[in-house]
């Protein structure tokens, strides 16, 4: 049988368990030039609840009385496409289902590549940061970079690049365990805590020379503070805003909007599926950075099916340290 959480009904405020729905329906047959995979890890990304919205973002809404889609990687248990051998591993966007049907086109996974190597700093979490940092935030050595969820899996790779390119780079995070990772084992120039610290107060001890570039993944009110701290011509990449995602439809912007006028500032939305030509260069420099023990990065695995929309829910309550993960099972030996 085919275990499946199935996506039954959308929230209202914030995501529960009880918009998820255990269901178990025969195992799919691969067709013509298809191959049928095994679901091994799944991968959760706070984005993810803008995607069980009713509207259109960068990704349709997730279809109701459907498995719950997601990042994961799975295992080709048989194959009808010269493409895809039996036992290969396959990366992308799969479903909360056992098994998969996949055409020849499915990304391997590269051998030799943990698998929670390929679903962090070299997926697209890394790629996020990457593309972002570099592209849209456009920094300068030298320049102050300040990244808000900076102990996530975005966040805190971002915050690397922007130490590796020779910048200032400044982390906000929730926690002193994950401020003290942020120093110690990411190297940050430094770490403020939002639970436990008055992050206006530490914004202007910290970067006392202001902000050139803010990598946000929060939004919210912690943008609104940010903008007071921007430097003349700086540049905001705005990769997602956590903060409102579980508050509905109607989220209110940062009250002082006059900011991006009086300093000339530049906030970009991006999202990393428009910049797909960059990712071999960001794969290659970022497998070179994690080789060389630039980027450190953090995993948060749980395991077992049946802890897998209780896994989704821990990124919510800031309960996950980096990125978060859970194991179904491991691929079967070749």
């Amino acid at each position: 049988m085919n275990r499946q959480w199935i996506y039954a009904n959308r929230p209202v405020g914030p995501v529960s368990p009880d918009n998820f729905e255990y269901r178990e329906s025969p195992v799919p047959e691969p067709g013509d030039g298809q191959a049928l995979v095994r679901l091994c890890w799944l991968s959760f990304e706070p984005a993810m609840r803008t995607w069980m919205e009713d509207f259109i973002t960068y990704m349709p809404p997730a279809p109701l009385g459907q498995p719950m889609i997601g990042p994961g990687v799975c295992q080709v248990v048989a194959s009808d496409t010269p493409d895809l051998q039996v036992g290969d591993l396959v990366s992308g966007m799969m479903s909360w289902q056992d098994y998969h049907v996949v055409d020849g086109t499915a990304r391997k996974v590269p051998p030799e590549t943990p698998i929670p190597v390929m679903l962090g700093p070299l997926g697209g979490t890394g790629l996020t940061a990457y593309i972002g940092l570099l592209d849209i935030g456009r920094p300068q050595p030298g320049d102050t970079v300040l990244v808000s969820g900076a102990a996530g899996a975005t966040g805190s790779v971002t915050a690397q690049i922007a130490r590796i390119k020779g910048c200032r780079a400044v982390g906000i995070a929730g926690g002193a365990d994950k401020c003290r990772w942020l120093l110690d084992e990411a190297r940050l120039d430094e770490a403020i805590d939002y639970k436990n610290e008055d992050v206006d107060d530490r914004l202007a001890e910290a970067c006392g020379d202001g902000v050139d570039v803010y990598f946000d993944n929060v939004g919210g009110d912690l943008l609104e503070t940010v903008l007071g701290h921007m430097n003349q011509g700086g540049r905001i990449a705005a990769c997602g805003a956590i903060s409102t995602y579980n508050q509905g439809l109607r989220r209110p912007g940062p009250a002082n909007m006059f900011q991006f006028i009086e300093k000339r500032l530049t906030l970009q939305g991006f999202v990393m599926f428009d910049h797909m030509e960059r990712v071999p260069a960001a794969q290659e420099d970022l497998g070179r950075w994690v080789a060389d023990g630039e980027i450190a990065f953090q995993t948060d695995i749980q395991s077992g099916f049946e802890n897998i929309p209780s896994t989704f829910l821990r990124l919510f309550s800031g309960a996950n340290q980096g990125k978060q993960l859970l194991k179904v099972r491991d691929p079967e030996p070749c």
